[in-house]
């Protein structure tokens, strides 16, 4: 195959995607591989990539992760807004990062890769992941407002919430997976999505029925003052 490039005579080398392989890991590689050959190259021959289809895959997965950031800074300020205090929101908050970290590790097992469709799942569970963190928070200061002590409370909070924060997750659960039996090139598309959103989901329900009893250690002797919000509603009431 010969042709024209920028009116100079030239070759055309056109490189297609094997099957069940990375495009970004495969146009990577020829771009290094032709990087290593332009060494022995005459001093008038040269190369140039004219059409890069993963640049639009690149950008979009910028794009992606830039949601991804974004949509976590904005669950942070709306659980502070409505747990009105900085320690009570650490916990729903440091729950995404372990339960996102959880999920990533999960992918190899699966034989999934981190592409658009499994960061787009990953934005979503970023707001489901932390209902449960919420409800346990809730429950423990409920009970320490009680005057139990925090390790009290905690076992007392657990012992009533561990069957809806299961449930929770079993529930969601229930909605994302079953798209992964539809046939065909959409079944495939939307499986990744189900699974990663389920995975995530479970791995924060699990690690909240049995691992959050040690991290919850809030403060009984500070009563819990009526913030902003709380405020706004009892007017509107």
């Amino acid at each position: 195959m010969s042709g024209r490039l920028n009116g100079k005579p030239s070759a055309v080398l056109a490189l297609y995607q094997l099957p069940g392989t990375n495009a970004i890991q495969a146009v990577d590689g020829v771009k290094k591989l032709m990087e290593e050959a332009k060494r022995s190259f005459p001093p008038d021959l040269d190369y140039e990539v004219s059409l890069d289809t993963t640049s639009a895959v690149r950008e979009g997965i910028k794009e992606v992760l830039k949601t991804l950031y974004e949509a976590l800074i904005l669950v942070i300020i709306v659980v502070f807004i409505f747990l009105q205090g900085w320690r009570a929101t650490l916990i729903p908050a440091l729950a995404v990062p372990v339960s996102l970290i959880a999920t990533f590790a999960m992918f190899p097992l699966l034989g999934f890769s981190i592409n658009t469709i499994a960061l787009m799942g990953l934005v979503l569970a970023i707001g489901l992941v932390v209902d449960d963190a919420i409800v346990v928070v809730e429950a423990v200061e409920h009970h320490i407002e009680k005057g139990l002590s925090p390790k009290e409370a905690t076992r007392k909070a657990m012992e009533e919430v561990s069957g809806p924060v299961v449930a929770i997750a079993l529930v969601l659960s229930a909605v994302f997976l079953p798209s992964i039996f539809i046939p065909g090139i959409t079944g495939r598309l939307f499986s990744q999505f189900a699974v990663t959103i389920a995975i995530s989901v479970l791995i924060s329900a699990f690690k909240r029925a049995h691992l959050e009893s040690g991290p919850l250690r809030l403060d009984p002797q500070t009563k819990k003052r009526e913030g902003t919000f709380e405020q706004v509603l009892r007017l509107v009431q």
